[in-house]
């Protein structure tokens, strides 16, 4: 700690206890050493700030005028300690970021490069998995953040990033590949290939919601795998507006005629506690 910072805590811890003896042990110092760091900056200042007696030591005038500004200059030291570590903190670290496919191919890298460009230490640990997956990672500790779909888990704190729609997805000689809408009840006239992994499914929702009994042929949760599908007529599918960024293939990509889509959201257990290059990390995510 700079030396002079050291007598303006001794002041103030003197002045606050009224005593040499007790401000030497609140700062570990002895008793002669804090009178003697007082004495320097009375010499130093050409000013008398403690009256010495029995009962104690108390501020002068001149102490009384001073004081206010010794505690300033301590609390912004304070605050330029506390830049300082967070600064070396980022020097080196590991994020652990979970994310559905399509936030780790068409979000993640442009997050990533712009927070490279002022912390380039920082290593980075990605889980690829369905939204149910990346709550729970979360909540064991296996990821310190995640995109998923909201609402999560109510035991994780979430900031809503976007609302992406679900799109019906057909090959480009379909029938229907030149309407407008596609009809909702179409969605049951052929063969249909789900994006499911196990866990909550807002595809199987619109199914629910319209009472509609689906044709599922094939079950997966490989995207670009629905995708040739249907690409060569093998059926139709629903999937996210991001998985459809890119692809060169063969398709066409329909709205239905019904309110269809999810809301996408970033998910941590709690901002207050996470390590402070996740806490940088987050200010980044304007960059997806």
């Amino acid at each position: 700690m700079d030396m002079n910072i050291q007598k303006y805590l001794a002041f103030i811890k003197t002045v606050e206890h009224g005593s040499f003896t007790k401000a030497a042990q609140t700062l570990n110092y002895s008793q002669s050493g804090i009178s003697r760091m007082i004495h320097d900056l009375e010499k130093e200042w050409k000013v008398s700030l403690l009256e010495r007696g029995r009962a104690g030591v108390k501020l002068t005038s001149d102490g009384l005028q001073l004081l206010p500004f010794v505690k300033k200059v301590c609390a912004e030291y304070q605050q330029l300690q506390l830049q300082i570590d967070e600064l070396n903190g980022m020097q080196s670290g590991l994020i652990r970021i979970a994310a559905f496919p399509g936030a780790a191919t068409h979000w993640l890298p442009g997050i990533i490069t712009e927070f490279q460009k002022d912390y380039p230490n920082i290593d980075y640990e990605l889980l690829s998995g369905d939204h149910t997956e990346i709550g729970q990672w979360i909540l064991d500790g296996r990821a310190d953040c995640g995109f998923l779909c909201l609402p999560a888990h109510p035991d994780l704190e979430t900031v809503f990033l976007e609302q992406e729609r679900l799109l019906v997805i057909l090959p480009e000689n379909h029938a229907l590949a030149d309407c407008g809408r596609f009809p909702v009840t179409e969605l049951c006239s052929e063969p249909f290939l789900l994006l499911e992994k196990g866990g909550r499914s807002e595809i199987l929702e619109i199914f629910e919601r319209w009472d509609l009994k689906p044709k599922i042929h094939f079950t997966t949760w490989d995207d670009r795998a629905i995708l040739a599908m249907v690409e060569n007529g093998l059926g139709i599918s629903i999937l996210p507006e991001l998985s459809l960024r890119g692809i060169p293939c063969r398709i066409a990509a329909k709205e239905l005629d019904v309110p269809a889509y999810r809301n996408i959201g970033l998910a941590l257990r709690s901002k207050k506690t996470a390590p402070l290059a996740v806490k940088r990390f987050l200010e980044y995510i304007r960059y997806r």
